[in-house]
């Protein structure tokens, strides 16, 4: 406690000192009663020739410069504010600006413009919104939304990856699912990962909540959207949940969720960080990555997530529709178009139509009940011009009989299975004639199809190239391993005896 004189400059003495010292004062000395309050002797004075507490002597601060607003504020600015309390002090000061320039020549006054119109609103202005937090209760909400997984810069192979990631989270327990998203936010990958998190969680919450799904139906016409809601709201009805979205525009009200999306990014920048890089081989090691780190993660939550799933209710007894159908026809050209990209189909089921499911990430055909194909999910390039998904091995066998039509084949680039393949491609065309170059091209693709080794016949493409020679069909299949093409000696074979037919006969009569 200070006493004396050695009192901290500048700090006001308050009424209880004061009723301390005039009590000790009964009893004490006036320099003892001031040090036992903390403030000086000189102080103690005053206080004895004026014994008013100090908050009955405190005068009114009054205004030490003229108010540069006090000629515009009512007659011009008030009525402005008062029709739309919206606008912001920068344009009244622009209109001052416009209307009066010689008495508001600069933007000197914006800073007490800007506290005049706050200050307004908070006495004057319209009722603002509310956020009212909420307590999570176990088992009844889970919550989905998509984030630009951008930010974090991940590359597959060196080259970056455009992609979202889908994110549900438990409201109660924090508990989290997240799958990396190759397309925009549509419905087809709000179903899959969403279905894909329920099975994984084990249960089922009583409600499920997105942002508004604007995202889900741009680009729809009126008949395509229906469809989309009419698809959620069964999708939601199988599983017993109830739909609810928040409010265009509030994502607040996805607070549980959003918060979480900020707080996945920074935990999966931190762990790229300590990996050392960025880059992937290929796309399922980053979701390799991203699964591992959600596990250490929900690892955390164990105890609460037990007591919300005692509250979830059971899966059903299967899973439902989670893709988009179309159906397709199998042209002459080899294949058929989905979403305006060719995808490639077997020879055989030329004219066949086939029931297409379109996932996010890969589209499968069906003929009947039986999956004839699947091919990763392409998306249209920026330059307008048609892409191409094309296995070699569902053409390879009407190539060999046509190997000229390699050279200008609209998907020839689409037709290599990997990068060894064309540059062994560039290499033979560039050194041979057309019609060589493509026996020679094609006699590669049906070795490596016929014996089963595109990888094994790659690294020897390479290693021939690197060599300085053409790649040549009859001399790389010596250096290939031998494929094994024949049965085991004993193959054990149990036959039931013929007593049994004789005792199920007798049985039937």
């Amino acid at each position: 406690m200070p006493n004396g004189d050695r009192l901290v400059p500048g700090k006001p003495v308050i009424d209880q000192q004061v009723r301390t010292y005039m009590q000790d004062r009964l009893r004490h000395s006036q320099r003892a009663a001031a040090a036992r309050a903390g403030f000086s002797e000189r102080t103690a004075r005053r206080i004895e020739a004026d014994p008013q507490l100090p908050s009955q002597r405190q005068a009114e601060r009054g205004r030490t410069v003229p108010d540069p607003l006090a000629a515009v504020w009512e007659p011009v600015l008030l009525p402005i504010l008062e029709n739309d309390p919206a606008v912001q002090a920068v344009t009244l000061l622009r209109h001052l600006q416009v209307t009066d320039p010689d008495g508001f020549p600069d933007d000197r006054i914006r800073r007490t413009l800007e506290r005049r119109v706050r200050d307004w609103r908070a006495l004057h202005g319209p009722e603002r919104d509310i956020i009212f937090r909420q307590v999570p209760e176990p088992g009844r909400m889970a919550l989905s939304d998509f984030t630009d997984a951008g930010e974090l810069a991940v590359t597959i192979a060196g080259q970056p990856l455009a992609h979202r990631l889908y994110h549900f989270v438990l409201a109660y327990s924090s508990w989290e699912h997240v799958a990396v998203v190759l397309g925009g936010e549509s419905f087809t990958a709000l179903a899959e990962n969403l279905q894909n998190a329920l099975w994984a969680l084990g249960g089922v919450p009583r409600e499920h909540r997105t942002d508004s799904l604007s995202a889900a139906y741009r680009n729809l016409d009126r008949v395509a959207a229906e469809d989309v809601t009419r698809r959620y709201e069964a999708f939601c009805t199988h599983y017993g949940m109830a739909a609810s979205r928040n409010n265009p525009g509030e994502a607040h009200e996805n607070g549980a969720v959003e918060a979480h999306n900020r707080h996945l990014k920074a935990a999966l920048d931190q762990a790229l960080i300590l990996r050392g890089s960025r880059d992937f081989a290929s796309l399922p090691d980053w979701r390799r990555f991203i699964d591992q780190l959600v596990a250490r993660r929900n690892r955390r939550r164990e105890t609460v997530l037990r007591v919300e799933m005692a509250a979830l209710k059971s899966l059903p007894s299967r899973r439902t529709t989670d893709f988009t159908e179309l159906v397709a026809r199998v042209t002459r050209t080899g294949g058929f178009l989905v979403h305006g990209i060719f995808y490639s189909a077997p020879s055989r089921l030329i004219g066949q139509r086939l029931r297409v499911h379109v996932y996010d990430d890969r589209i499968e055909a069906w003929l009947g009940s039986t999956q004839v194909l699947s091919h990763p999910r392409l998306r249209a390039r920026q330059d307008g011009r048609r892409a191409h998904c094309i296995d070699y091995r569902h053409v390879i066998h009407a190539l060999r009989r046509k190997p000229q039509a390699l050279a200008a084949s609209v998907y020839r680039d689409g037709l290599f299975p990997r990068s060894e393949y064309a540059a062994a491609w560039i290499a033979l065309s560039e050194a041979l004639p057309q019609r060589e170059a493509c026996w020679r091209m094609v006699d590669l693709l049906w070795l490596a199809h016929d014996e089963v080794c595109e990888a094994a016949l790659a690294g020897l493409i390479t290693a021939e190239l690197a060599a300085g020679h053409l790649p040549d069909a009859a001399t790389l299949k010596g250096r290939l391993a031998p494929r094994q093409r024949d049965l085991p000696a004993d193959v054990p074979v149990a036959l039931t005896a013929l007593a049994t037919f004789d005792a199920l006969l007798e049985a039937q009569a």
